[in-house]
């Protein structure tokens, strides 16, 4: 019998090609309208329950103007504290505990940092990271983030649209997936001397999965340059899927013409799929799905489909057998 949440420590060993111009093309003129709106607060801060602001310390404040994202990217639903953001995470790299990220934070050193997109791609390119980022505006967008255990948050990042920066390498006809390959480093993520998983850590998504205006790749949280704990520098962000499919501190971004290799689908693929698209009605094979603990919060509330962004995401699964694509 399958209980209706994880254990209490919350941990667990854990037609493309003819849609990809629409998608671009639909890509640039959302950051063209986007760019038009530039200017924004310097440092954007979040709110907690109630009236009161969260104190977030001013060091590591982004520096370039931040774009407000449109509503459909948005949530009005209370921002998790910035603390439990940054002191209750998953990144076995760090640490198996939730407390470990944070407190080994420091070994992760975000500079210099390089990352390589490759591939199935016109203009393959190696680039320093404040370049990469100096392409694009630091959008601010708040997102729901629901973790596969059967918790959850409400995250304000900063960042901008995966899709900008796949039109900046213009794919091939051939690309179908994207994958993401996060640091390998034992030295700095000690987490990785010991096989807890087959390092280096590896995600992709399907080629319109990636090219979706929600699928983001963050550098921050909290108007805040991103810690290392939650993934610094550039992590990516997949709001309708289980945190684990969210790749953190990456290097390599790789186009490919068949399904990626993905680390938790390897180490235990009965219980962690490919597509790892919340859904409540397909439950982990040790708990329910069908509720979740917002950080912060008493007691349980309904897990959404698709963690609320059916709307926007359903028709990319038109016709799939969503419990068998799990």
């Amino acid at each position: 019998m399958r209980d209706d949440k994880p254990p209490g420590s919350d941990i667990t060993p854990e037609s493309l090609y003819l849609r990809r111009r629409e998608l671009l093309k639909n890509a640039g003129l959302f950051l063209g309208t986007a760019a038009g709106v530039a200017g924004g607060l310097m440092l954007l801060t979040g709110r907690r329950r109630g009236s009161s602001a969260d104190v977030v310390p001013d060091a590591g404040a982004v520096a370039q103007p931040v774009v407000k994202a449109a509503s459909e990217f948005d949530t009005s639903e209370p921002r998790t504290p910035y603390e439990d953001v940054t002191t209750y995470n998953n990144f076995y790299e760090l640490g198996l505990d939730k407390a470990d990220p944070s407190r080994l934070a420091h070994l992760l050193k975000p500079r210099p940092w390089t990352v390589t997109l490759d591939g199935e791609v016109h203009e393959p390119r190696t680039v320093d990271i404040d370049q990469l980022l100096s392409w694009f505006p630091p959008e601010e967008r708040v997102y729901r983030m629901r973790c596969v255990e059967g918790w959850s948050m409400v995250i304000p990042w900063l960042g901008f649209p995966l899709a900008a920066l796949l039109a900046k390498v213009r794919p091939t006809s051939h690309a179908r997936y994207v994958a993401f390959t996060t640091l390998m480093d034992p030295e700095q993520l000690p987490g990785q001397q010991r096989a807890v998983l087959d390092w280096p850590y590896t995600e992709g998504l399907r080629l319109d999965e990636a090219l979706h205006p929600l699928t983001f790749m963050a550098m921050g949280l909290y108007g805040r340059q991103l810690p290392a704990q939650n993934g610094a520098p550039l992590r990516l962000v997949v709001p309708w899927k289980y945190g684990f499919k969210g790749g953190k501190s990456i290097v390599r971004i790789s186009l490919t013409r068949t399904q990626p290799f993905t680390t938790w689908n390897l180490a235990a693929p009965e219980e962690y799929g490919f597509y790892a698209n919340v859904n409540p009605a397909v439950p982990h094979p040790r708990w329910s799905q069908a509720t979740e603990r917002r950080i912060g919060d008493l007691g349980r509330r309904p897990t959404l489909p698709f963690n609320g962004y059916a709307e926007q995401v359903a028709p990319l699964y038109a016709g799939m057998d969503l419990r068998k694509n799990y």
